[in-house]
Parts: structure tokens; sequence; C-alpha cells
């Protein structure tokens, strides 16, 4: 298997043949307009760790899957987490000014144009993996079961429904660990799953595998929220969001649910469960264990 710098180097590269630069007051049509390219490009090549699409390919070559076929359904995955991104900090939403150091979307660019910067890269996602689909036919079914498995993770019953919930909860007092639990399992969780099981869908993995592989992403998904809730209170301003903003905003967390000291230990129980997820994988899963092992740990 590869390193996950390696997987990431293998997105940055082709994003760049995805969504290539354009003059940003170019308006050619049948062509995408040169602002709506700029501000795509803006929060899609920020940085970040690109968690997701190492992930899914990570997990389909783990499952003897081929990467490079599997490359721009991870692009496309990477697209979607952008697009909720730019979404999520938008004035209705988080109002953050901040996202990876860098000035939000929404401060550069307007609402307006943030908005369709965001509705841009989620339709170009899924343009990405249909015609990605249409070139390997002899995988067809492998390549849609992943589509659906992205779709899936980040819609209606995923990400969507764990921002909804976000975003009802926020500022109310009452709700305790079940709703925090679904709030954490759809917007976090939900793409972790969606990553994972994309993966191994292209990789034309069993149902037993798609199950253990679905645990794992789900104890990722809860202990890299709890840890991102732990550092809106430890974290320096290297973290590159505004500290303490999730207490300020009344927002559900594992802290306010547990206390940091809870939602510490959290993080480690859902550490142990995403080990012992893999337990039937040999040593080509090492690479999810040191993953797991790495995001319990983080700092920023």
């Amino acid at each position: 298997m590869r390193t996950r710098k390696e997987y990431a180097k293998m997105v940055e590269e082709r994003f760049e043949a995805l969504l290539p630069a354009t003059e940003k007051d170019s308006f050619v049509l049948g062509n995408m307009p040169g602002l709506l390219v700029d501000s795509m490009r803006y929060s899609l090549l920020a940085g970040g760790k690109r968690l997701r699409p190492v992930m899914l390919l990570a997990a389909c070559e783990m499952l003897g899957g081929d990467v490079d076929e599997a490359l721009d359904c991870a692009c496309a995955l990477e697209m979607i987490h952008t697009y909720s991104l730019i979404h999520d900090d938008l004035p209705g939403m988080d109002n953050d000014e901040l996202r990876r150091g860098k000035p939000t979307n929404h401060v550069v660019y307007g609402v307006g144009q943030a908005i369709l910067a965001g509705d841009g890269l989620l339709n170009l996602a899924y343009e990405v993996m249909l015609a990605n689909a249409a070139r390997h036919p002899a995988h067809l079914d492998r390549h849609m079961a992943a589509i659906s498995e992205i779709a899936s993770g980040a819609g209606v019953t995923g990400m969507i429904a764990g921002q909804v919930a976000d975003l009802y909860a926020e500022g109310k007092t009452g709700f305790g660990e079940d709703v925090l639990t679904y709030i954490h399992l759809g917007k976090t969780a939900a793409m972790f799953r969606g990553a994972m099981r994309g993966g191994a869908r292209l990789a034309g993995a069993d149902e037993k595998t798609m199950n253990a592989l679905s645990e794992y992403a789900d104890a990722f998904g809860l202990l890299f929220q709890a840890s991102d809730d732990v550092l809106d209170i430890t974290a320096s301003a290297e973290f590159g969001k505004s500290k303490g903003k999730d207490e300020r905003d009344g927002k559900l967390t594992a802290v306010s649910v547990w206390t940091l000291e809870g939602a510490q230990a959290h993080v480690r129980s859902e550490l142990a469960r995403a080990e012992r997820a893999l337990d039937g994988f040999g040593a080509e899963a090492d690479f999810f264990r040191a993953l797991a092992d790495e995001a319990a740990r983080r700092d920023h």
C-alpha cells in the first residue's frame, strides 16, 4: 500500500486536471464562469488532511482494487466535503470567518458566490464520478455502488441529517448523549463511512468486509468529532479555527455533554472500538490502525 502522503498527492494532482484554473472574469458559453472556478478552487485547494479521499483509496487498495480507477471517486468525495465546509461556514449556519487558517469562502467572495461555489463542487462531484464510471464499463456495477455509498454518506440520512440536528440543538437545553451521537454519526462519521464503503465497493468487497469497515468508520468518525470538540477548547491559534466558538454558540458537543475529561475518555473508547473492528484483517490494515491512532492524538 502507498503512504498517506502518496495518496494525498495523487488527489492534489488530479484536482488540477478536474478543475483547472481560468481567468476570474471569463464568461464563455459552455464553460464554467471564471469567478465560479476561482471560488471553487479557493476552498478545494486550501489544504486540509484529505482524510476522506485517502481513506477511500487506501480501502480500495487494501482490498485489491485499482487505485487509479478509484481516483476520481476519491476526488469527488473531497469536493463534496469541501462544499459542506463552505456552506457550514456561512452566516446562516456556523458563521465562521476562518477555515484552515484562511478567511472562509464567503468572507472572500461574498455569501451568494460562496453558496454557488458549494453548489458547483457538489454537482461537479457527481459529474466526475459518473464520467469515471462510464470509462470503466466492466466495473460499472461497482462504480454505481460506490457512488450510492458516497451519496448516502453525504445525503439526507447522513451528513445533512447531522447538520440539521446540529443546528436544531444549538442554544437549546435538555439534549444529551443520544442526540449528540446522532449529530456526530451524521455530520462527521457518515462521510467517513462513505469513504470506506465506497472504496470497498470499488474493490468488489463482500458484505462481511463492508460491515467491518462500516464499524471502523463509525468509530473513527465519533473519535474524530469528539477530538475536534476537545480541540475547540484546548488548541492553539494554529488549529485554524476560532477557539472556543462552540461554547459561545451554544453547540451540543462532546465537551458540553461529558466535560473535557469525559470527551477525552470517549475518544479513547472509540479508538479501541475502531481497532477491534479491524481484528479480522492482518497487517494490511495497519494503515487504518495508525490513522485512527493519529486522529485520537491530534493537536490540530
